[in-house]
Formats: C-alpha cells, sequence, structure tokens
C-alpha cells in the first residue's frame, strides 16, 4: 500500500469513529486546496465502502463536488454516490447532471467509467429512474464503444439490465445490446448476451 492509500486509509479509520472528523472531511471537499480535496475525497470513498449511511447526512457536499475541476475528487465522489443509493436515492437523483458532464468528460477514463456506475446503479431503482437515466447510458455505450474502460463499463450496464426497467428501456436496451450479443468477440460477446437475456426474462 502506498503511503497516500496508507494516509487515505488511516484518515477514514478516524472518521468512521468520529463525528467532528468526518464533517472535516466533508467540508474540505469544498475548500481551496486540491490536494485537501484529493485527499479528503479518497478517505470518504473508503468511508463509503465500509459505513455508507454514515454519509447520508452529507451527501449534497458530494453533489456539489462533481463540479471540482480535478478528475479524482469527481470520480471519488461518484464512487462515493453509487454507495449512497440504496441509503438515500432523493439526494442521488440530484447528482444526475454532475454525473452526465462527468460520463462524457473526454480526459478521464475513471471519471467517465465512475459516472457510468452511478448512473446504472439509480436507474436500476425504479422504472421512473430508469427512463431518465437510460438515455445517458445509451449514449455513453454508443459513444465510448471498444474504449479501454468500456468492458467494465458493460458490467455496469449488466446489473442495470437486471433493474427495475421501463418496458421500453428494456426494449431499447435489448435493441442496443443485440449485435454485439451476436457478432462480438470473447468478454463483449458474453456480457451482451447477459444484457440481453436480462432484459428478455424480466
Amino acid at each position: 500500500m502506498s503511503d497516500k492509500a496508507q494516509e487515505a486509509a488511516k484518515m477514514a479509520e478516524s472518521a468512521m469513529s468520529d463525528e467532528a472528523k468526518l464533517g472535516e472531511l466533508t467540508e474540505a471537499l469544498s475548500g481551496g486546496s486540491r490536494r485537501a480535496r484529493q485527499n479528503a475525497a479518497s478517505a470518504l470513498a473508503i468511508v463509503a465502502k465500509g459505513a455508507p449511511e454514515s454519509l447520508v447526512p452529507h451527501g449534497s457536499a458530494f453533489v456539489d463536488a462533481l463540479n471540482r475541476p480535478e478528475a479524482q475528487t469527481r470520480w471519488e465522489c461518484l464512487d462515493i454516490l453509487t454507495s449512497l443509493v440504496d441509503h438515500d436515492s432523493r439526494t442521488c437523483d440530484k447528482a444526475v447532471a454532475g454525473a452526465e458532464a462527468a460520463l462524457f468528460d473526454e480526459e478521464s477514463g475513471p471519471v467517465r467509467l465512475a459516472a457510468m456506475r452511478f448512473l446504472c446503479k439509480l436507474g436500476a431503482t425504479t422504472e421512473n429512474r430508469s427512463e431518465k437515466t437510460w438515455p445517458l447510458i445509451d449514449e455513453a455505450i454508443q459513444c465510448w464503444h471498444g474504449d479501454m474502460e468500456f468492458q467494465d463499463m458493460l458490467v455496469a450496464v449488466v446489473d442495470f439490465s437486471a433493474g427495475k426497467l421501463a418496458p421500453q428501456v428494456k426494449e431499447e436496451l435489448r435493441d442496443r445490446m443485440k449485435f454485439d450479443s451476436e457478432n462480438g468477440k470473447g468478454a463483449l460477446k458474453r456480457r451482451a448476451k447477459q444484457i440481453v437475456d436480462n432484459v428478455q426474462a424480466s
């Protein structure tokens, strides 16, 4: 583990047992120091994996942090928001605009991937949300097809396809993945077929 990762783990451990420390970290996300924002985001992403419910009162800070210029703060906060979908989906609804901008960030693959994971997780929760997020997910599938992160994006789409999708979304998702499910190769074909099977079975 790198020194940076060890420091983030220490900060996260401290924040999980001390609400004041947790508050300091979330406040740092809107501070003037890029480095402090990144360090705070890294630590909070670790907290989100271990105790996501503790971050619910701070949800709006993560939504706001999607406006920061540096990629790392944005992808860490998208990962945090993905962890919060099961605990506070209404706050996560407010992050869709920031996630859309991140999804089409031409400079950062990790930001795009984190945005896709977030939108797929949120969109899978209700038919209404699936209708709101699907146009973005669909555009990203077309835009980033063959990109380095695309296979990982498809893993998120597999999960999305097993969610509570509106009938129209299921139909369009099936049509979008049909070609790859029949003509793709390797992991692409397997994942595309899984998506098609999921929407046809539900």
